[in-house]
């Protein structure tokens, strides 16, 4: 399952370095590959909780095969791309395949407290935290190292024999039982996968995101969309059976609503130094993929130790308040920088970062295992992860706004400011909410 829930992070950290040489290679300016970033979270915010819920029905087994194996078809098709489109439709299949590693990994953990009769999930979780940490680490590096042997199309490439690995320990390892929720009827199929709330989630994020992709006036008419579909969305969960999310237990679960307002502007911070910091190392300050690669390090190092050594503690509101403080501190030495820095500083606002990258992820995620209704954990996972995407939308559009064409200092710093304003949101979300400071664990008490 570890594995299965690096495929993900591992195609978000490796495409970083690789943006700039995809578009000198096929002439596209930095505004249109911003694209290989959005098409795989726009997939992932659709299908991530899609398929977390086939996971609550169905249990993990059979979503985790065919959703890993699409994978390593994404990464043939990517490898073998010959322009700019084919290789987003890549990323798209990428974005779908991806889903169902992170929702199984949290269903089987749910399943066997279950089992087991104890809910002491915090070694597993941080495992997890700590492998997406690490996958994280090599990302780049990895990336910048592909590049300089085989070129940008192995970055691809690299899925197929990761696709294998995890298809074949999933056929070895995976339970066969249905196991998490709700036993499957082929009658009750349909009103079970209510595919009418789907349908208008999907809407409803497809118009929103591809707003924020491309912010414009002229495109006013996608945020009227998303509100039309919203709005059908929201009547459909409340009458449904079996809503696809349940709108009446999510509306009066005020704690996982503010987890999930939080993950959407951590990873907007998360997101934009990713990959807008990486591309203005790159372009503004001349440093190559493989050396761009290598200034992530030090961040992604320190978030594997932090992840370690904070994993330890039950509470997650003094995490969430150290890495708010972090973001802020790391993008306020953002704005600093020019293109004649010592390469120090830039070592330096890594490090600092690795504050909260190894803190946010480990504290969202331990919330939403103890605040989501036990039969739902599987859909709940994936929508923290939808709300993390539609935070990396947010970034990436910022990326491109602030960028153009080039990423310049000048652009450098604007992106700067977009990122200390959702940092300093994150930190009033954590200030202000209260019941971050009850254990956890009564909070799962509570939704059991």
């Amino acid at each position: 399952m570890m594995l299965g829930s690096v495929l993900n992070p591992i195609n978000s950290t490796i495409i970083s370095v690789a943006l700039v040489p995809i578009g000198d290679a096929l002439g596209a300016p930095t505004s249109q590959t911003a694209w290989l970033v959005s098409a795989l979270y726009l997939a992932t915010s659709l299908g991530q909780p899609a398929v977390g819920r086939l996971i609550d029905i169905f249990g993990p087994r059979r979503l985790f095969l065919l959703s890993t194996g699409l994978v390593g078809v994404a990464g043939i098709v990517g490898a073998l791309a010959p322009n700019l489109a084919v290789l987003i439709a890549a990323r798209v299949l990428l974005g779908f395949g991806t889903c169902a590693g992170y929702p199984a990994a949290m269903a089987l953990l749910r399943s066997d407290a279950e089992r087991t009769g104890r809910d002491s999930p915090g070694g597993v979780l941080t495992g997890l935290a700590v492998a997406n940490q690490t996958i994280a680490v090599i990302g780049p590096l990895l990336g910048g190292l592909l590049i300089a042997v085989g070129g940008w199309r192995t970055t691809f490439a690299l899925n197929v024999p990761l696709a294998v690995a995890a298809v074949l320990l999933g056929l070895w390892r995976l339970p066969k039982s249905a196991g998490t929720g709700e036993s499957p009827q082929r009658g009750r199929l349909a009103a079970q996968l209510d595919l009418p709330g789907m349908g208008l989630f999907a809407a409803m994020l497809v118009s929103l995101l591809l707003f924020l992709m491309n912010l414009h006036v002229r495109d006013w008419y996608l945020l009227v969309i998303a509100a039309a579909a919203g709005a059908a969305f929201a009547v459909r969960e409340l009458r449904a059976a079996s809503p696809f999310i349940d709108l009446r237990v999510l509306g009066g679960n005020t704690p996982l609503l503010a987890t999930y307002g939080r993950a959407l502007v951590a990873y907007v911070v998360a997101y934009a130094f990713l990959y807008g910091f990486s591309q203005w190392t790159e372009e503004g300050y001349g440093l190559t993929p493989f050396h761009a690669g290598l200034v992530q390090i030090p961040m992604f190092l320190l978030a594997i130790g932090v992840s370690i050594v904070s994993g330890r503690c039950a509470g997650v509101r003094g995490k969430l308040l150290v890495g708010a403080a972090g973001q802020i501190v790391a993008c306020l030495v953002m704005l600093t920088l020019t293109g004649q820095s010592p390469l120090w500083t830039l070592l330096l606002i890594a490090l600092v970062f690795g504050v909260p990258q190894g803190l946010n992820n480990l504290a969202l995620q331990n919330s939403v295992y103890f605040q989501a209704d036990p039969e739902r954990t599987a859909s709940s996972a994936g929508l923290l992860r939808t709300f993390a995407y539609i935070g990396s939308m947010v970034a990436s559009s910022a990326t491109a706004a602030s960028f153009g064409r080039r990423a310049d200092t000048g652009g450098m710093h604007q992106l700067a400011w977009v990122m200390l304003g959702a940092g300093v949101l994150y930190l009033l979300l954590t200030v202000f909410d209260r019941t971050l400071g009850r254990p956890m664990a009564a909070h799962g008490a509570t939704r059991a």
